[in-house]
């Protein structure tokens, strides 16, 4: 794992890119759609008052194995796996690696489905969704999924996701989660930017899988949607670099301060 770690170039080269965040709420309810991750949220979590702390604490996890230094990711590497070895009921356990294979899948998939289809690299650059894929199985790795058991590379890895996308049943308690995450009663509030995620989160799921959760869809709706994720094509192609990307160390400050808070509630 420790020369794994240190090629994490393309891995950050994306993670870094805010557009990204577009895919957290895809990334999240295809977590949700396998029933034994619902079933594990549902039993182990406080979705109902705290509804984006899932979503959040699996990015900042994500955020401090891209950025964080060797020392951090393994810090935080054990008190991850240790929270999910104590997580168990009736036919799961957080520590599943085949869970926690699919979990690291969804959040790979949704990256690269940002990368292609939203921010549309030029013709003329380097395509690195095969090097992103080979390197972001080290978040996998970390949280102990058997050496060998992800697929070997971007061709296998794409099999294995439409393979389980056609195969998972979204339960009913799947649903009553995704209803808290997307339309959070706390925090209504923020009513305009939650109806954008909502929306975006629609259009970009899979097609089975929004029907499945049932999720309000029209040709209305995929139009305003298209025009959001344009939009937010054109913004990244002409916003420079510099001016669009965040401090790799403020990510990870920021990350483990949200972690450490997480972890005082829990044990609250």
């Amino acid at each position: 794992m420790e020369l794994a770690l240190r090629e994490r170039e393309t891995l950050r080269e994306l993670a870094a890119e805010p557009l990204v965040g577009l895919g957290a709420g895809r990334a999240l309810l295809m977590q949700l759609a396998h029933p034994k991750v619902a079933q594990g949220v549902a039993e182990h979590s406080d979705f109902a008052g705290r509804p984006l702390a899932r979503l959040f604490g699996t990015l900042d996890f994500l955020l401090i194995v891209t950025f964080g230094t060797e020392e951090e990711v393994e810090r935080f590497s054990r008190r991850i796996r240790g929270l999910h070895r104590g997580l168990k009921g009736e036919g799961y356990t957080g520590a599943d690696p085949e869970l926690q294979m699919w979990v690291n899948a969804t959040l790979i998939d949704s990256a690269l489905y940002v990368y292609e289809r939203v921010m549309r690299p030029d013709e003329d650059e380097v395509n690195i969704a095969a090097e992103y894929y080979r390197q972001a199985r080290i978040v996998g790795e970390v949280l102990d999924v058997p050496e060998g058991m992800q697929p070997a590379d971007l061709e296998g890895f794409r099999a294995y996701v439409d393979r389980m996308v056609e195969e998972l049943v979204v339960t009913e308690q799947a649903r009553e989660v995704a209803r808290a995450v997307l339309w959070p009663k706390r925090l209504r509030w923020l009513g305009p930017g939650l109806a954008i995620f909502r929306l975006l989160t629609a259009a970009m799921l899979p097609a089975s899988l929004r029907e499945q959760f049932g999720l309000p869809w029209s040709h209305g709706r995929q139009r305003v949607a298209d025009l959001f994720l344009r939009t937010g094509t054109d913004l990244y192609h002409v916003t420079p670099r510099w001016l669009r990307r965040p401090p790799e160390r403020f990510l990870v400050w920021l990350a483990k301060r949200r972690v450490n808070a997480t972890m005082r509630h829990r044990r609250r």
